[in-house]
């Protein structure tokens, strides 16, 4: 039994910073310590203007630190390649950088880029990969010549949580209003502006049609820009970051739940989605058919789909209902207590001769 673990990462310990992989990691943390397990947090303890810079200094510095005290030690996404090979960490590939590359442009782009190269060095070097979908456990294999089994151990939610969340807001109604919800960080790939471009195609057959963005991020002037461009300034609400109880009351009151994003690893807002009881629009893409298969999927980086999808279930009350219901059933094989126990065997499986689902 694991009695003391080492989670290694850089990532901002802020859903503004560190969005779902943030939320992913921290509600892990806490599953294994209610599980008897102690959890401690290797983190950057300076910042720099250039998020990619300081992360590859911090990870620089981990080369000549001694990790004997702990039973496992886990590094998130690239977080770990410098480690020294006395040290047999975990790779915990919480998204597949390589595969986010192609939809940034720029500055952006040759930052993920490089981080994408020091992720398959990670990879390459750990003496065991866990990822959180047979989806990023393809993308990894592909991408990083990857030949060795990967656990595959999906992302949690905590569903006591949660659902004293939901209960503290009550029984609110989207009143005389459609409202669509939509969770992300604004980045290319998570294609808002898809959502945006399908909002203005069916206003007039939902003249009650209400979006409202919880995020921020890069891209945030430029969906603004184009939702005023759409003449959408009353259909949209830009609601920014929002702490747990303020998301919790949102989903409640949503008439449904849209992702329409491009690459998705897991998708950790889906299981919130899920557990709210909202019926859920997304993208037939990367891992979203694996985490919501009873959802209504259509063709990604379309917003004619996407359209078509929010008045196919504008009209039929009845399938929002029935795709609620299922993931009601749908998210209790995610919650944190079950899923950190498969995490845990995960790390102390001695030898994987395959891809592992690994189970309770």
């Amino acid at each position: 039994m694991l009695k003391r673990v080492a989670f290694v990462t850089a990532i901002p310990l802020n859903v503004a910073g560190g969005s779902g992989c943030y939320v992913g990691i921290s509600t892990l943390a806490r599953a294994m310590e209610r599980l008897g397990v102690q959890v401690d947090w290797i983190t950057p303890k300076f910042h720099l203007p250039v998020y990619a810079a300081a992360r590859i200094l911090f990870n620089e510095s981990l080369r000549r630190k001694d990790f004997s005290a702990f039973d496992a030690v886990v590094g998130f996404d690239l977080d770990g390649y410098a480690l020294s090979p006395k040290t047999k960490h975990i790779a915990n590939i919480k998204g597949v950088l390589g595969e986010a590359v192609p939809f940034e442009s720029g500055a952006t782009r040759l930052s993920l880029a490089l981080q994408a190269r020091l992720e398959a060095v990670n990879v390459r070097r750990a003496a065991r990969v866990i990822t959180i979908s047979q989806y990023c456990a393809t993308r990894i294999r592909e991408l990083y010549r990857y030949e060795k089994p990967i656990a595959i151990v999906p992302e949690l939610i905590d569903l006591t949580h949660w659902r004293s969340l939901f209960q503290q807001a009550g029984s609110l109604k989207p009143g005389n209003r459609f409202q669509v919800l939509c969770v992300c960080r604004f980045y290319r790939r998570k294609r808002v502006d898809v959502l945006l471009r399908a909002a203005a195609l069916v206003r007039s057959k939902i003249p009650e049609l209400e979006v409202r963005i919880v995020g921020g991020g890069p891209d945030a002037p430029k969906l603004r820009k184009l939702s005023t461009e759409l003449g959408l300034d009353s259909v949209v609400r830009w609601l920014g970051d929002l702490r747990q109880a303020e998301l919790a009351r949102e989903y409640c009151q949503a008439s449904l739940f849209c992702l329409p994003s491009a690459q998705e690893g897991f998708g950790i807002v889906l299981l919130e989605a899920m557990a709210a009881g909202r019926s859920i629009l997304a993208t037939r893409s990367a891992a979203v058919p694996e985490v919501a298969p009873h959802g209504m999927l259509v063709e990604p980086n379309s917003p004619e789909a996407l359209a078509e999808g929010l008045v196919h279930l504008y009209r039929d009350n009845s399938l929002r209902a029935e795709i609620a219901a299922e993931g009601l059933q749908l998210v209790e094989q995610y919650d944190c207590s079950k899923v950190a126990r498969r995490f845990l065997n995960a790390l102390e499986i001695n030898d994987m001769k395959q891809n592992v689902d690994v189970s309770v």
